[in-house]
């Protein structure tokens, strides 16, 4: 399925981006509830609740993606999964 890059959007359904290409890099013990990514092709980054594949898509740019990933690794994220 192609998807013309003005029609992704911000919370839409994550099953109109079609069912190949998602991956679970975050897969854990966590009973099966992981985030998973697809790279679109323009370079943005969906990600959705595998547990709710139809569910909304949260669409990022590679800077937003990298920025996040930044500040996990800097432990900017740690207040997030403490108990």
């Amino acid at each position: 399925m192609t998807i013309a890059e003005s029609s992704v959007y911000n919370g839409m359904p994550a099953s109109d981006l079609g069912d190949q290409g998602w991956e679970c890099p975050w897969s854990g013990p966590n009973g099966g509830q992981c985030v998973e990514t697809k790279r679109l092709a323009d370079g943005r980054v969906a990600l959705r609740q595998s547990t709710d594949p139809h569910g909304p898509a949260l669409i990022y740019t590679p800077e937003e993606i990298t920025a996040f990933v930044a500040g996990v690794k800097r432990g900017l994220a740690d207040h997030l999964t403490a108990r």
